[in-house]
């Protein structure tokens, strides 16, 4: 059934945003006015979330990467990203054998064979027998051959080529013709992994011959191919025979796979592929009969199709222009288009620019030169008029020809613009929704695309190894779904309000969201099961992004000074919310905004009860206390609470002077160095700590240090093994790092690691896990800011003690505590490789600490941290 409120194909946009950390991915931003504010009404606010009919069926779990023996569930991902290991609990899943051919140098991608389906292989073949057997597999990389002109039966023979740079498990196929050994190409990467240990070590060669010839010359030419012995192997030892089967095994499983994605797929469309069919094996649940079958018979179509498509939805759009479209991958690309009818529509009369908005859009297909050639064309009239208001901008030449056109001065401008364009696509809406939907089903977020495939093709993402143990759904039904997508909707379309200062749009969208919470809240009331989702799947609802919209609607109120509106807002999210981390901040607003009414004794209370509140932390903690303190005097209160005198202990406090380069307001403090070259406070503080400060050396990191420190040491707790917090390949951590899940569901595991790190391990433990992972995407750690060095002499001088209270305090709240870190981690060594550290907060001559950060720097006095603040400012004259 369709989404109505994703037929305007406002999903993905071209610049990644971070609004809401929602990324919406949209395809274009639109521009809203009156009559969008009207059509948001009719699509969103009074479309009923019961308003579908739920499809559900009993999940079918699928599982990528290849059979193992003896080992029907657990399967290694082969996409690229064989670090990723699937483990569904369902029995009935079926698993997906991920075992794709590689197309000239790609890597390989998924063949979605089912468990039950896998071809049962003879492996008990012996190597005495393996002469005779016939394997069917592909010519790659045609490019980097000669392309010699083949035909069906083409002899041809194969040879390895270990000195290949890319591979060195390459085999050349050659051509056996007129007695002339001309190289035609390869075998593909993942085939060639196994056919070359059986060249080499077994005494195995190939030969064979073309069974087919491709239309495109660069294609996979279809070969089959004959096994023979060169020398008798006669008996082998037991191991020999052992690792021959092994290797067969792996050869025919690989020569199955090819024929799922067979390596003519160029990545980007076997990528696709794979993704549309994941999706639809792991959430048949979430598509309705007619939306499966319309994914489900993009695989059926032409390669050339199937690339154009693919093309085309990840250009900018949303129209393109015929004789625009030409790949050389793709032999027709008309024909092609023509044979993706429902997922591409085009138009070629002027009958079908019937809309203003369409008309705008083709217009922006033309180039100025063009656009000018129709403004010339009309008549003097028009072109004096035209003239005296178009300018030469591209979109004032447009602005000028649709004004004439809605004047009445120019009623030819369509057949003027279609005879300019010609025939102009653009992806269906349909196609434009369920992909974007599959999208977000399979990367659960709106921060990477299609465009993550490749930058693991390429070599410059890796995704760390974990195993996916899967037994929950993030959506229950259809209608959970069509609620989040309508809830990105809303937030989508209030993003752009705020961008354009659209007041009334901000507001209209505060009142859709604020209605649908209350929908929402009173429904998880009545549900046991909605209270017993895990934090981290809840994120993943409608409620949850409602939420985000509700507080950026609050804070749009607070600068218009509408604080009755903010707290009725702030007290709303408080009663739906009553487990969140963001509990803390909420009430610190209210409590704010309550004075700002006047209502201080409220304003107190509020306050009062919030530090009674276990999910107030961190900042928004330290902020509440300081505000009982200045709001509880005599005589609201006279008791002094019991924390007055921990929150009022004094931090070191260190005051270097330097040479201000500015002093301008609202402009960062920079200063010249010891060196006489400018600088920031910080470096002007590293200076100072080098030298008579203590001889100290250092890093500038704020908190980069310490989560990179932090990821390597718990690496193997971050990706241990626990159900549902691993559901992509794509993942650099856990769904559930930044919630209190994270240390309950690991309490054991952590604590025993932790008694390994204050045992004096820590530096150990650091070593191998750089060593073993350098390079591997992780939230947190970035490798290439800080050097191994740094990191050894950072945990040696810390000490094993502070640095597992550091670890502890992260892994129970990771959210709350991975900002507002010191400045400055520095570290000085004495004899027999013994040290110390020091942390300092920084800050130049306007600024001061935050909430935050203080709250740092006495949670690491407690932990028995040296640190303090270095205040830096101009010299006294």
């Amino acid at each position: 059934m369709p989404d109505v409120c994703l037929a305007r194909g406002t999903k993905r946009k071209l610049t990644q945003r971070t609004l809401l950390q929602l990324n919406f991915c949209s395809r274009l931003k639109d521009t809203f006015d009156s009559s969008e504010s009207k059509d948001l009404e009719n699509s969103v606010v009074q479309k009923g979330l019961d308003s579908n009919p739920v499809w559900s069926t009993t999940p079918q779990f699928s599982d990528l990467g290849e059979l193992k023996e003896n080992d029907n569930k657990r399967h290694r991902s082969d996409i690229g990203l064989d670090s990723v290991i699937y483990n569904y609990i369902d029995s009935s899943a079926k698993n997906i054998n991920d075992d794709m051919a590689s197309y000239e140098t790609s890597s390989s991608s998924s063949s979605l064979l089912c468990k039950d389906e896998m071809p049962k292989h003879d492996i008990t073949i012996a190597m005495d027998n393996i002469s005779g057997l016939t394997v069917e597999t592909f010519i790659v990389g045609r490019k980097f051959s000669g392309q010699e002109e083949l035909n069906i039966g083409t002899s041809i023979s194969l040879l390895r080529d270990p000195d290949n740079v890319n591979d060195s498990n390459a085999i050349k196929v050659l051509s056996k013709a007129s007695g002339c050994s001309k190289v035609l190409g390869f075998i593909p990467r993942k085939l060639a992994q196994y056919l070359s240990p059986l060249i080499e070590k077994h005494c195995i060669s190939f030969e064979g011959y073309v069974t087919s010839v491709p239309k495109h010359s660069l294609d996979a030419v279809p070969i089959q191919i004959v096994s023979q012995i060169v020398i008798p192997c006669g008996e082998k030892e037991f191991d020999d025979q052992q690792a021959f089967r092994s290797l067969w095994k792996d050869v025919l499983q690989a020569v199955e796979s090819a024929k799922t994605f067979p390596p003519s797929m160029a990545k980007y469309q076997r990528n696709f592929c794979f993704l549309i069919q994941e999706v639809l094996a792991s959430n048949p649940h979430l598509f309705t009969d007619d939306e499966k079958t319309f994914l489900g018979s993009f695989t059926s179509l032409s390669d050339d199709c199937q690339r154009i498509f693919v093309r085309l939805y990840t250009r900018k759009g949303p129209w393109f222009r015929m004789c625009n479209i030409s790949y050389p991958e793709v032999l027709d690309p008309e024909q092609a288009v023509r044979g993706l009818s429902g997922y591409i529509c085009s138009f070629d009369s002027t009958i079908e620019l019937h809309d203003d908005g369409v008309m705008k859009e083709v217009l922006n297909l033309l180039i100025v030169s063009e656009l000018r050639e129709i403004s010339s064309m009309r008549m003097k009239q028009i072109t004096r008029l035209q003239n005296r208001h178009q300018g030469t901008r591209k979109q004032d030449l447009i602005s000028s020809l649709l004004s004439s056109y809605e004047d009445g001065l120019c009623p030819l401008l369509k057949s003027a613009i279609l005879n300019k364009t010609g025939t102009c696509v653009r992806i269906s809406s349909k196609a434009e929704s369920l992909v974007w939907r599959a999208l977000r089903l399979f990367f659960l977020n709106g921060e990477q695309d299609l465009s993550a495939f490749l930058l693991v093709d390429l070599g410059i993402v890796k995704y760390p190894t974990y195993n996916c143990i899967i037994s929950d759904q993030i959506f229950s039904d259809l209608n959970d779904l069509l609620a989040y997508e309508e809830a990105i909707e809303v937030a989508q379309i209030m993003d752009e309000a705020l961008d354009d200062n659209n007041s009334r749009l901000v507001l209209r969208c505060i009142s859709i969201s604020n209605s649908r919470l209350s929908i929402s809240c009173s429904r998880s009331t009545q549900s046991s099961a909605s209270e017993s989702a895990p934090t981290f799947i809840s994120c993943l609802s409608a409620s949850w992004v409602y939420s985000k919209v509700v507080l950026l609607g609050i804070s749009f109120l607070e600068r218009e000074s509408r604080y009755n509106d903010a707290v009725h807002l702030l007290k709303r999210l408080l009663d739906g919310f009553t487990c969140d981390r963001r509990r803390g901040y909420w009430t610190l607003r209210l409590s704010v905004d309550l004075e700002h009414l006047g209502r201080l004794n409220e304003s107190l209370s509020v306050a009062e009860d919030a530090l009674l509140d276990p999910w107030v932390r961190a900042g928004s903690r330290m902020a509440l206390q300081r505000r009982v303190l200045r709001l509880g005097k005599p005589p609201r209160r006279w008791k002094t609470p019991c924390y007055s005198e921990a929150i009022k202990r004094k931090i070191i406090e260190v005051h270097v002077q330097g040479r201000p380069l500015n002093s301008v307001t609202g402009m960062k403090s920079r200063f010249y160095g010891e060196d006489g070259e400018q600088c920031g406070v910080e470096q002007l503080a590293l200076q100072y700590y080098a030298g008579e400060g203590g001889g100290w050396q250092g890093v500038h990191t704020e908190s980069g240090i310490w989560l990179t420190i932090f990821g390597l040491l718990m690496w193997d707790i971050i990706f241990a093994d626990v159900p549902n917090v691993f559901r992509t390949r794509f993942q650099t951590a856990p769904l559930d790092l930044e919630t209190e899940s994270f240390y309950v569901m690991r309490k054991n595991l952590i604590e025993s690691h932790l008694e390994k790190i204050t045992s004096g391990i820590a530096e150990e433990i650091l070593i191998t896990s750089w060593e073993s992972h350098v390079g591997v995407g992780c939230r947190g750690v970035n490798w290439d800011r800080h050097s191994l060095s740094e990191l050894r002499a950072a945990v040696t001088c810390i000490g094993s003690r502070c640095l597992a209270s550091i670890c502890r305090h992260l892994a129970q709240d990771y959210r709350s505590w991975s900002s507002g870190m010191p400045d400055l981690l520095l570290w000085r060594f004495y004899e027999d490789y013994k040290g110390e550290a020091k942390l300092v907060e920084v800050k130049g001559p306007r600024d001061r600490l935050s909430e935050q950060q203080r709250a740092w720097l006495l949670v690491l006095m407690d932990y028995g941290f040296n640190v303090e603040v270095c205040k830096v400012g101009p010299a006294s004259k």
